[in-house]
C-alpha cells in the first residue's frame, strides 16, 4: 500500500527552546551504528557455537508457539490487512495525530516534551530525574525502568550514569543484560543468547543479595530477580518507561508485558517519564482491538499479554502524581521523508521477522551493531541514519531475500523490497566511483552492465555451452577471490548447457 505525500516538518516546543522536530537532514543518533561491516561482524559472531545453539532453540520455540496461536484465528490475514491499513493511515496523518495526542495528554495533566534526537531526549529525561528524584546515601539518584527499545536506542542508561543517576532495568531479560555488562541481541528477548547456567553466574556476580547456592532452575532464577527488585520498586521516586502504543484521541499511553514489572513501574513511583517514538501512535482506542490480537501472537506466541497497562494523564490518589512523555524523532522523520522507506515505521516491535530469519538465527543480534537487529533492523537503521553513516550500508545485505520476514510480519512490511532498494542506494552512495574499489564492486558493476541490456544477456546466454564444457561435472568447488567467500561453505553447480531464453526460443517460441 503506497502512502500519500506528506509534510514531514513538525515544529514543536521543547523543554527549553524552540526546535524544528523531524528535519529529514538530521540523522538518528545513539546506538544505531554498525562498527564493522556486517559480513565481518557476523562471521565473528557465528563462530560462537553456544550462541547459535541458544538462538536456534529459542527462536524455533517462539515460532512454534506463534504458529499455533495464529492457526486459531480464521481471519488472521484480514487482521494483518487491518493492521497495515491503520499504520499507513497513522504515517500519512502523523503531524495531525501528534498534535492531537499532545493536546489530549496535556489536558489530562501530563507534560509533553519533544526530542529531535537521542542527545536531546537523554538531556530532557536526565533533567526531569534530577528535578524529581532524591539523592541517596552514595550521593547519586536512582530510577527504575520498564523494558524500552527507545531508551536502548538513545543510550539513556549511559547518559544518566554520567550525570550521577543509576537506572535499574526491571525486565528480567534486560536485567540479565545489564548485570552481565552485555548488549541486547533481540527485540523481544534481549538475553536470548544466554542460557540458564550463564544467567545463574551473572546473578551470582551482579546481585549482592542473591543466595550463594542459587541453581539454574528458571523459577529460582526468577525468584532471585524478584527479591532483588522488590525493594527498589517500593523506594523509587522516578520510573522511566517506553510505550507500545499512544492513543491520539485520548492522550493515553500503554505498555504490554509478560512479567508484571511494568505494572509496578507505571503505578508506584511519584514521577513517571515515558520515552515514545513518534510513530507509535494509533488514532483511537478502537484501533487497539486489531493490535492487541496481532502483537502477542506475533511476539510471544500468546493469545493475549498477561499485563496490559494504560494510563491517561494524572488522577488524584491513583498512580504517579507527575507524568511526562518525551516524543522522540531521532531519524524517524528522515525515514518518513522516504516515499518507500516510510513503511518501516509501521513496525510494532514484535520480533516475528527475527524468529524466521536464517541470517539472524546464525549471526545473532550483536552482529547488526544497531539496537534493532534482524530483518527490520537491516532496513530501519539505515533509513534512520543513512547508508553512508558508519558501516550501516552493509546492513541491507544481511538477508537471503527469502521473504520469510514479510510472511511473518503482522503489519505486512515489505522488508525484502526495501532491502533491495537500500542495496541500490548503498551502491550509489558508497560505491559509485567510476573505478571499482573491490572485487565485489567490480562484479556488481559488471552484472549491472550485463543485465541492463537484453542483447548483452543473449550474448552471455550463447556462451553457456562453452562454460558448461569448461567446468567439471561436480560443479565449482573452490573459486578464487571474492567468490571464494561463497564456495568456502557451498558449491556452485555446473552451469546449464543453455540459457532459459535459448531453451524457450527452441521449444516454445511460436
Amino acid at each position: 500500500m503506497t502512502s500519500p505525500d506528506i509534510d514531514v516538518t513538525l515544529p514543536r516546543e521543547t523543554h527549553n527552546d524552540r526546535t524544528m522536530l523531524g528535519m529529514p537532514t538530521v540523522p538518528g543518533k545513539g546506538n544505531l551504528r554498525e562498527i564493522a561491516p556486517f559480513d565481518e561482524a557476523s562471521a565473528h559472531e557465528s563462530q560462537n557455537v553456544q550462541l547459535r545453539t541458544n538462538l536456534r532453540n529459542a527462536t524455533h520455540s517462539i515460532q512454534d508457539k506463534r504458529n499455533e496461536r495464529v492457526s486459531e484465528i480464521p481471519d488472521w490475514e484480514e487482521l494483518r490487512d487491518a493492521g497495515e491499513a491503520i499504520k499507513t493511515d497513522v504515517i500519512a496523518r502523523l503531524p495531525e495525530l501528534l498534535e492531537q495526542f499532545e493536546a489530549a495528554f496535556t489536558a489530562r495533566g501530563g507534560h509533553v516534551h519533544w526530542a529531535r534526537d537521542a542527545d536531546e531526549a537523554n538531556d530532557i529525561i536526565a533533567q526531569l530525574v534530577e528535578d524529581n528524584a532524591r539523592i541517596n546515601e552514595q550521593g547519586r539518584r536512582d530510577v527504575i525502568k520498564v523494558k524500552s527499545m527507545a531508551t536502548q536506542e538513545t543510550g539513556l542508561n549511559e547518559a544518566l550514569a554520567e550525570r550521577g543517576i543509576d537506572a535499574l532495568e526491571t525486565d528480567l531479560a534486560e536485567l540479565i543484560v545489564q548485570l552481565g555488562n552485555d548488549l541486547p541481541s533481540h527485540i523481544l528477548v534481549p538475553a536470548i543468547h544466554r542460557n540458564r547456567e550463564e544467567i545463574r553466574r551473572i546473578f551470582l556476580r551482579g546481585m549482592d543479595d542473591v543466595d550463594p547456592d542459587l541453581d539454574s532452575e528458571p523459577e529460582h532464577l526468577a525468584e532471585a530477580s524478584r527479591k532483588h527488585l522488590r525493594k527498589r520498586f517500593l523506594s523509587a521516586d522516578v520510573a522511566v518507561s517506553g510505550a507500545n502504543f499512544g492513543i491520539a484521541d485520548s492522550g493515553t499511553l500503554s505498555v504490554v508485558e509478560s512479567e508484571g514489572n511494568g505494572r509496578m513501574c507505571v503505578t508506584l513511583p511519584k514521577t513517571l517519564i515515558t520515552l515514545m517514538g513518534i510513530e507509535k501512535l494509533l488514532p483511537s482506542f478502537e484501533d487497539l482491538e486489531v493490535f492487541m490480537q496481532l502483537l502477542p501472537r506475533s511476539s510471544t506466541g500468546e493469545r493475549m499479554n498477561p499485563y496490559s497497562s494504560f494510563w491517561t494523564g494524572v488522577a488524584d490518589s491513583d498512580g504517579p502524581e507527575n507524568v511526562h512523555v518525551v516524543l522522540l524523532d531521532n531519524g524517524r522523520t528522515r525515514a518518513l521523508a522516504d516515499e518507500h522507506g516510510r513503511e518501516a515505521l509501521h513496525c510494532i516491535r514484535c520480533s516475528a521477522c527475527m524468529n524466521v530469519c536464517p541470517v539472524y538465527q546464525r549471526s545473532g543480534g550483536h552482529a547488526y551493531g544497531s539496537v534493532y537487529p534482524g530483518p527490520i533492523g537491516a532496513i530501519l537503521t539505515p533509513l534512520m541514519t543513512g547508508v553512508d553513516d558508519a558501516e550501516n550500508g552493509t546492513l541491507p545485505y544481511a538477508s537471503s531475500l527469502c521473504g520469510a520476514c514479510f510472511d511473518a510480519c503482522p503489519v505486512k512490511i515489505d522488508i525484502p523490497t526495501m532491502l533491495t532498494r537500500l542495496r541500490a542506494q548503498d551502491d550509489e552512495v558508497n560505491h559509485g566511483e567510476k573505478i571499482p574499489r573491490t572485487q565485489l564492486d567490480a562484479a556488481l558493476k559488471g552484472a549491472k552492465w550485463m543485465m541492463s541490456d537484453g542483447r548483452r544477456m543473449n550474448l552471455i546466454g550463447r556462451a553457456l555451452p562453452l562454460v558448461h564444457k569448461a567446468t567439471p561435472d561436480e560443479g565449482m568447488l573452490d573459486l578464487p577471490g571474492v567468490a571464494g567467500k561463497w564456495t568456502d561453505s557451498r558449491d556452485i553447480p555446473q552451469p546449464p548447457q543453455s540459457s532459459f531464453r535459448t531453451w524457450w526460443k527452441d521449444n516454445r517460441d511460436d
